[in-house]
């Protein structure tokens, strides 16, 4: 009995389950009876274009990209008819010139006398002559081929050039094969602009939750320019077409300068942004030079990396692809470097706790050196034999880090022996005076001299000055050259390490 209830529970929940779903996805559907309002006007301004689609809910949105794909499509439509019209234009006159080619030779061979070469070539003109009006007949038959005809004709004609549609000669035929190209240039501009008022709609479709996938891959098919690199002249003149474009070279070019302009503004800004950090940062005693030289860096590089991504969008580069490549770039490069990333962060940590600073003379890895620069991934130093050693910053932090010059006052050791015979108090009395009357050594800390232990061959005694860091080797030397002198003058014997031998002779 309690298994039936169990199936019985199960199976309500699952018909609730079916019937949540079912209502969601009726929920979900959109009416199919949504109108486009902005597709009436193809050239409808951009900025007004992105006003007016804001307010439109997803349902609406879609309605109005399928519209939009719509006049994109009938515009790729055209060009595609407009290029059929070349292809057949250039087949034809490419089939003239071989009727004209083989009538050459009838002519030549009935000049000749010969007979069998004048008939011969005159078959040749026969057939070539069929394959043109074939090729004609072809051209004829095709409503959307004749219509785009039509309208280069036109156009070439409000443009005051002398184009026929029905002229057979083979300079009236490339004339037609010319407008045709030129009116395939003029609608890939009106093209690039569906597109672009197309990309609108389809951005804030995305934005709201619609699927806008199918839509870019249709746009990414059917955009680009296509240039029949066989004819020349039909190359010379989608190209140069194309640079003469609103839509084409004029938009690039603006497009250029734009990104320079803007290339130049923001580094322009990067150098003030790093002059006003520096003199924001200077000012503040908690930061080290390496942090204020690390901050002024990164607040202009910062600017530049914003600037480079505006001018991105100046040359109408999608930045979310671009974002989303450098991250997936990032991803795997951290991997490829990651001794490279831990001396990236060894260094974040020595730049916010500041075990030293540039000019420090520190003592780290093994290496006893003055700080001369310093970096995200490496420290140098400068030793003092004047050589440049280059430490990764990983080694550093990860090691002990001994800051000679880091701070205010040093105490130098120093040991000085005399001999057993010597006068205790006279040595001490002589180094009390030399340390006394050094001018570097500081009154505070007071120094010490002590009488510290009795060495094997030497009564030796302790002389401890406190002297600032940059005068440790001066009084260091100082000191030790004076007592040697001192000593010689006041007769104390400064002993040498020696030994008493004692020999016993075995009497028999």
């Amino acid at each position: 009995m309690r298994k039936k209830f169990i199936n019985l529970n199960r199976s309500l929940w699952l018909v609730i389950a079916l019937l949540m779903l079912s209502h969601g996805a009726v929920a979900a559907d959109c009416p199919t009876d949504i109108k486009s309002v902005t597709s009436d006007d193809a050239k409808v301004p951009v900025d007004v274009l992105a006003l007016r689609v804001k307010p439109l809910t997803k349902c609406e949105l879609e309605a109005e990209a399928r519209a939009w794909l719509i006049l994109l499509k009938e515009k790729v439509a055209e060009i595609s008819s407009a290029e059929v019209a070349a292809i057949y234009k250039k087949e034809e006159i490419q089939k003239a010139k071989e009727v004209e080619a083989t009538l050459e030779d009838v002519k030549e061979a009935k000049e000749g006398a010969d007979q069998e070469e004048a008939v011969e070539a005159a078959k040749e003109a026969k057939v070539a002559l069929q394959e043109a009006k074939e090729v004609e007949k072809k051209s004829a038959q095709d409503a959307s081929v004749q219509k785009a005809i039509k309208a280069a004709t036109t156009k070439a004609r409000e443009e005051g050039e002398a184009v026929t549609a029905e002229g057979n000669t083979t300079d009236a035929k490339a004339d037609l094969k010319t407008a045709l190209i030129k009116h395939v240039t003029a609608l890939m501009a009106e093209r690039t602009a569906i597109i672009d008022r197309f990309n609108i709609v389809l951005t804030e479709l995305t934005a709201k939750g619609g699927e806008a996938k199918e839509y870019d891959t249709y746009i990414k098919a059917v955009s680009g320019i296509k240039v029949d690199v066989t004819d020349a002249s039909a190359t010379w003149t989608t190209i140069t077409g194309w640079l003469l474009s609103a839509e084409g070279g004029f938009r690039w070019a603006l497009n250029v300068v734009q990104f320079v302009v803007i290339i130049i503004v923001f580094y322009l800004l990067s150098i003030g942004a790093g002059k006003a950090a520096k003199k924001a940062f200077s000012k503040s005693k908690h930061f080290s030079t390496l942090l204020r030289d690390f901050l002024v860096m990164t607040a202009r590089r910062l600017v530049l990396i914003i600037g480079l991504f505006v001018g991105l969008s100046a040359l109408e580069i999608n930045i979310g692809p671009v974002l989303a490549i450098i991250g997936a770039a990032g991803f795997v490069i951290a991997f490829a470097l990651q001794n490279s990333l831990s001396n990236f962060a060894s260094g974040i940590l020595m730049l916010v706790y500041r075990p030293f600073d540039i000019g420090d003379t520190i003592k780290v890895a093994g290496t006893l050196g003055k700080v001369e620069s310093m970096n995200l991934l490496s420290t140098q130093l400068r030793t003092p034999d004047n050589q440049l050693v280059i430490v990764p910053n990983n080694s550093v932090w990860g090691d002990v880090i001994t800051n000679v010059t880091g701070i205010t006052q040093r105490r130098v050791d120093l040991v000085f022996g005399i001999g057993y015979g010597d006068d205790a108090d006279k040595a001490q009395q002589i180094l009390e005076d030399i340390v006394s009357g050094h001018a570097l050594v500081l009154k505070e800390p007071e120094a010490i001299v002590k009488l510290h232990e009795l060495a094997e061959s030497s009564v030796n005694f302790i002389c401890r000055p406190w002297v600032k860091p940059e005068d440790y080797w001066n009084v260091y030397w100082d000191i030790t050259r004076e007592v040697k002198r001192r000593f010689d003058a006041e007769g104390v014997s400064i002993p040498f390490p020696q030994r008493d031998v004692h020999i016993y002779q075995e009497t028999k």
